[in-house]
């Protein structure tokens, strides 16, 4: 059985004193990771003092992004060499923000995952539909070019270990939400194109969120279901009262 994993991923939110305070009031409440992972994705600014302060606790820490090199002339990137050495566990790659608003593309992203992995970081790896390739018919299509060209090159045990995020893009900061049988209709999809490049072992091994417009309130009835396996989640991660809650619904899922 897969454990789940709920992200919290706070974008450009949270000052240096709101995000100390968050994981100290979270600290001693976190579920044994023994049923759920629990990760906050904070700004790389604050990263290094997060990670020191949580070194004995389930709590692990990820990064939004990442460059592929790992050092060079890159003005205002974090390289993968650079977030290894502070001790982060996870980089969210590919989120549909870097690639609308940084014209991140597909070719850009598998290198990332390359590097993710070549540093011990878990990648998680965001796909997802516009609005209007849902109306068109074409969610499957898009969030399977998507996924096809972030594991290429990669093997089986490698893919295993991954995560894949399935966050439509319509769904976003909206208050929309996917149902949890529609998201679970994605999900599944993915599942099966990981079957497809690799085994039925290796698609059962990958992890799948949810994202978009997870709250406490929807967040039992999307783990019920079969292909999902927790939830990266915006808004809903930055209250310590919300995010403990997700927790919760998944150590008991």
């Amino acid at each position: 059985m897969r454990k789940p994993i709920i992200a919290g991923n706070w974008k450009m939110y949270k000052t240096w004193d709101e995000a100390i305070q968050f994981v100290e009031e979270v600290a001693d409440k976190i579920p044994s990771n023994d049923k759920v992972d629990a990760v906050i994705c904070a700004t790389a600014l604050y990263l290094p003092t997060l990670v020191q302060m949580q070194a004995e606790s389930d709590l692990a820490f990820g990064a939004q992004n990442m460059h592929y090199e790992n050092e060079g002339a890159f003005t205002g990137e974090v390289s993968p060499t650079q977030l290894e050495s502070v001790g982060v566990d996870y980089v969210v790659l590919g989120h549909s923000e870097r690639r609308e608003y940084y014209n991140e593309t597909d070719e850009a992203i598998n290198k990332k995952v390359a590097a993710a992995l070549a540093h011990n970081i878990v990648p998680i790896i965001c796909c997802g539909e516009t609005l209007e390739e849902r109306e068109a018919g074409t969610t499957e299509q898009k969030v399977a070019g998507q996924i096809k060209a972030a594991l290429a090159g990669f093997d089986a045990e490698q893919v295993a270990h991954m995560v894949i995020a399935y966050e439509p893009i319509w769904a976003i900061g909206t208050g929309k939400t996917a149902t949890a049988d529609d998201a679970n209709q994605v999900c599944g999809a993915i599942r099966a194109v990981i079957a497809e490049l690799y085994s039925a072992e290796t698609a059962e091994a990958v992890r799948i969120q949810y994202g978009g417009s997870v709250k406490p309130e929807n967040i039992e009835e999307l783990l019920t279901k079969e292909h999902i396996d927790g939830a990266l989640v915006g808004g809903a991660s930055l209250e310590p009262a919300s995010y403990l809650k997700l927790l919760e619904a998944a150590a008991n899922a």
